[in-house]
């Protein structure tokens, strides 16, 4: 099996950046927690349950896979290019979308929904306002292309000065994994005492609470490279850590009730409680049982494309990119529809899972796109 083209990683991508649009979408449609451009209808208990889990369960892993994944490929783009050739790609196609999205993308998003809310004046007027009360980078989700390229940057500079790059990683056994875990999700834990869920640093939009394990796994995504940690990690050990996994999942409701009648559940989100440093494990554990069971999953099962999923693949870059004002235009579209929000949720995500795939799949073969997505 051959590290240029595997192609249950490009399946992954598939359904990581399904489950983005999916998550902001949940948000859209009622999510009580979650920070987005829109936000429409009041969940019921049951609908409020059903997203946090939805919700926490994504967060878990979602991101730091993707995180894992772009630092696994990044040594040996860096050895077929050099650092210059190299770090110079990296900032067309990440710093291009990120200041596109920045420049025209989030202005004409926030001027939508000022229109939507009874805003009359022209686009130019928009902007005036827009930009005086400007505190921060309009990054949206492309808060993502921001940090790998802060991730990429640091590891250009650790390439010039750290010549021997080239040694394997053996590849770790369980008891290594559940080590790794556990530290990471200890190191959350004291991250959150003082930067809690939710807390942003506003200028750069970055999510410093997740951020531990975001540089761990791309970190690790690296020294996957050089093991062939994708390809060797074992069938049982992908069982074993499904098997965690499954666990963990069946373990949220019951914490969730404990973490409410032990008097206030927003005590998980950080500080020093017990609650957060509760929920920080169960985070960091979840997302590496995920991780690793659908790895060894989709290289078991789902290592081949056909043209549709050729096709989905290579569109999901594009998909990240220009999700948010897809939905965004949609929702807005569709807000004289009155439903239950979890019901509106659940009949709008094949629509828009559908328009993002289809709009991401022609942009990225315009002409002026092509070498960029």
């Amino acid at each position: 099996m051959s590290k240029d083209r595997l192609f249950f990683i490009d399946n992954l991508r598939i359904l990581l950046i399904v489950l983005v649009v999916l998550v902001h979408l949940a948000i859209t449609y009622g999510a009580p927690v979650g920070s987005w451009y829109y936000h429409e209808g009041q969940p019921g208990m049951i609908e409020s349950i059903f997203y946090v889990f939805f919700l926490a369960v994504s967060q878990s892993f979602f991101m730091g896979f993707f995180f894992i994944i772009s630092g696994y490929f990044t040594p040996a783009s860096y050895d077929r290019k050099g650092a210059w050739p190299f770090f110079k790609e990296r900032l067309l196609r990440l710093g291009v979308p990120l200041l596109f999205y920045i420049i025209f993308i989030d202005p004409l998003i926030n001027y939508a929904l000022a229109l939507s809310k009874g805003f009359s004046g022209s686009f130019l007027d928009f902007l005036g306002l827009y930009t005086g009360s400007y505190r921060g980078l309009g990054s949206g989700p492309l808060w993502f292309v921001e940090a790998l390229l802060i991730f990429v940057g640091v590891y250009v500079l650790w390439r010039l000065l750290v010549k021997s790059t080239d040694r394997e990683s053996k590849i770790p056994g369980n008891r290594t994994i559940a080590i790794f875990a556990l530290i990471l999700g200890i190191v959350t834990f004291i991250v959150r005492i003082w930067l809690p869920l939710g807390w942003n640093f506003e200028f750069l939009n970055l999510q410093i609470p997740f951020f531990p394990q975001y540089i761990a796994m791309f970190i690790i995504g690296l020294i996957a490279y050089r093991g062939d940690w994708f390809l060797l990690i074992s069938k049982e050990t992908g069982r074993l850590w499904s098997r965690v996994a499954a666990v963990l999942l069946i373990l949220f409701p019951v914490l969730l009730v404990v973490y409410i009648y032990a008097g206030d559940p927003a005590r998980l989100a950080g500080g020093l409680y017990w609650q957060a440093f509760t929920y920080a494990l169960w985070e960091q554990f979840l997302g590496v049982a995920i991780i690793i069971a659908l790895s060894v999953l989709f290289r078991e099962r789902y290592n081949s494309q056909g043209r549709f999923t050729k096709e989905m693949s290579a569109s999901a870059y594009t998909v990240y990119i220009f999700h948010a004002p897809i939905i965004v235009f949609l929702a807005l579209s569709l807000r004289s529809v009155v439903l239950d929000p979890l019901l509106k949720f659940v009949l709008v995500a094949p629509l828009a899972l559908g328009l993002c795939f289809l709009i991401g799949n022609y942009i990225r073969k315009l002409p002026i796109t092509r070498n960029i997505l």
